[in-house]
């Protein structure tokens, strides 16, 4: 419960940044229901003008009319402008929201994004936030005018007749009763949908990412039967919600017959001993309906402001967690790095009941080559990530141009850093958008340069537009080898003082690898380098061998004093060529 003032007081401050507009729209729902409670005392004076047969006041009916005519129309129109300022309201806050959703989701640390499904976080943005905008548009646009054509018709009520009101009010806490019951369950049931849906999206994600994966491994059955389980609970949570909201209507429609009755029972006694007319009477049945009436959509509102309340405490959850401890104030921009690279003591893991890299020791001349090799899992990317400040270290300091590089910006560090992963990413674009990502002010020459540097330009010219061919974030039809030659493109064309290449020819046929090794060579002239690699025979020509094991460097040295010492890289190396 706790949870939910908190969530719908979120809702209502960010609501605030619109008051005027909120205010502009609670006069205009103030102005149609006084209006619309108006009418019914215009019909009312319209029958009493109704004597008998032979004796009715034509001219004061015709007048009436005319009144009501002219009400209706004011209605509409107010009815009208109201609509369009609750929907602009309405999606701006919902707008606002996505926007603080997606902001902080980049100010996020990794780690968020590594221990939440993709599919759940894309669920939260898109479709929680949709689910959330239609609650808050049925609250705004039923809600105001429900609370005050109640309010409205209580106060014409009681100055027609007081008794009558009285009987009104005592049968009306049942209609709120029901309401509150319902409330409650349904805003749980609508709260386990929301986050079961979240579950089925990431699932869906995940299978469409890894389609391939998929059927070569055989695991559609597996995905199916997941799919069908989750499908199953989403179904299970989806009706119980639908049905405690669904009883919402008939429930206050049974309450609301009980207040028209017992109007009609007292006004009928009422008229019969004269305290009444017959066209008070008829006006106290059409407020009966009308007092009756917003008690139902409100229950329905509630229903779905339940449902929008449940899907926005989940965004809120995602915009409360944690960002990324910022760049300190006196944080320095790192211009141009030398090179240098050391890691004193440096102690890291992702959870702290398992410890992955300890007092790791490690110097980087400017302009070494430095190969990490190793099993599966022995802390060779957490290295990269490390360095990238993907990642914070738990103790020790990583220091670059002797800097502590938690006093270093963020941007300027990897503005430093050129890095070709084993997994490429590319982006909605052109060809040449993907190359000059880094640097988008690059000319064509230079784009043309890196792209034959990096073997790309053969293939690119025979695609359908060259360089302003169009692909997908999957690559089209590009082959693994030819996404991971643009990648390879994109770092040639900024060429920064300090480069990261993990396993980054892992998906290019033998002939153009040793070309691009060529390549490298060139590019790595001067530059500091880390080459993680699994194949030993790319990293003979390094500087130095780092063998890892468990989070420490076992070895270290050039490929031939390993060799020598016949230690874990003569093993690693040897078993390669084993039969």
């Amino acid at each position: 419960m706790k949870s939910k003032k908190s969530t719908l007081y979120r809702i209502l401050c960010s609501i605030g940044k619109y008051r005027f507009m909120v205010v502009l729209s609670l006069f205009l729902a103030g102005l149609t229901v006084a209006l619309t409670l108006y009418v019914p005392i215009l019909i009312g004076q319209a029958v009493d003008l109704i004597l008998e047969e032979g004796k009715v006041d034509f001219q004061g009916i015709r007048i009436i009319v005319q009144k009501i005519l002219l009400m209706i129309l004011v209605t509409s129109l107010a009815q009208w402008m109201m609509n369009h300022i609750n929907n602009h309201i309405t999606y701006q806050v919902v707008k606002d929201i996505r926007i603080r959703a997606f902001r902080h989701l980049e100010e996020l640390p990794l780690k968020y994004v590594d221990a939440h499904p993709g599919g759940d976080i894309i669920s939260r943005v898109i479709g929680d936030v949709d689910q959330f905008s239609e609650g808050l548009l049925m609250g705004f646009t039923q809600l105001f005018t429900g609370c005050m054509t109640i309010l409205g018709t209580l106060c014409f009520m009681f100055s027609v007749h007081v008794g009558i009101s009285l009987v009104v009010v005592m049968v009306t806490p049942l209609s709120l009763l029901v309401a509150s019951f319902i409330a409650k369950k349904t805003y749980t049931m609508f709260q386990l949908q929301s986050k079961t849906r979240g579950e089925l999206t990431a699932h869906i994600d995940e299978m469409l990412g890894n389609q391939k994966i998929v059927q070569a491994f055989h695991y559609e059955r597996e995905a199916l039967e997941k799919f069908e389980e989750m499908n199953q609970r989403l179904k299970t949570c989806s009706l119980k919600a639908i049905f405690f909201s669904s009883i919402t209507n008939p429930a206050t429609r049974f309450v609301n017959g009980l207040v028209y009755a017992s109007v009609g029972v007292v006004g009928a006694y009422s008229v019969v001993k004269g305290l009444l007319s017959v066209g008070e009477l008829s006006c106290f049945l059409t407020y009966a309906n009308q007092y009756t009436k917003p008690f139902n959509e409100i229950s329905g509102v509630v229903t779905e402001l339940q449902n929008a309340l449940a899907c926005a405490a989940r965004v809120f959850e995602l915009i409360d967690e944690k960002p990324q401890i910022p760049d300190k104030e006196e944080a320095i921009e790192l211009k141009e790095a030398n090179g240098e690279v050391s890691l004193k003591d440096v102690s890291f893991s992702y959870k702290k009941e398992a410890p992955l890299i300890e007092h790791l020791n490690l110097h980087v001349n400017p302009g070494q080559r430095v190969a990490i090799v190793g099993p599966t899992g022995c802390g060779k990317s957490t290295l990269i990530n490390l360095l990238m400040r993907f990642y914070d270290v738990d103790s020790g300091r990583i220091l670059v141009n002797d800097c502590d590089i938690r006093n270093i910006t963020r941007k300027s560090l990897r503005q430093n850093y050129g890095m070709v992963l084993q997994e490429t990413w590319l982006r909605t674009g052109t060809i040449g958008e993907n190359i000059a990502y880094g640097k988008p002010d690059a000319t064509k020459e230079e784009m043309i340069q890196a792209a034959k540097e990096a073997h790309a330009h053969s293939f690119i010219q025979k695609m359908p537009e060259g360089y302003d061919t169009v692909i997908s974030e999957e690559g089209g039809s590009l082959s693994q080898g030819q996404k991971q030659l643009l990648c390879i493109a994109r770092v040639m064309l900024c060429l920064p003082p300090m480069l990261i290449l993990d396993e980054a020819t892992s998906s290019i046929d033998t002939m153009t690898e040793i070309r691009i090794q060529k390549a490298f060579a060139k590019m790595m002239e001067g530059r500091t380098s880390f080459i993680v690699a699994h194949r030993l025979s790319t990293i003979q020509e390094a500087d130095v061998i780092l063998v890892m094991e468990k989070g420490r460097i076992m070895e270290q040295g050039t490929h031939q004093e390993l060799l020598k010492k016949k230690g874990f890289y003569y093993k690693l190396y040897n078993s390669q060529f084993a039969v």
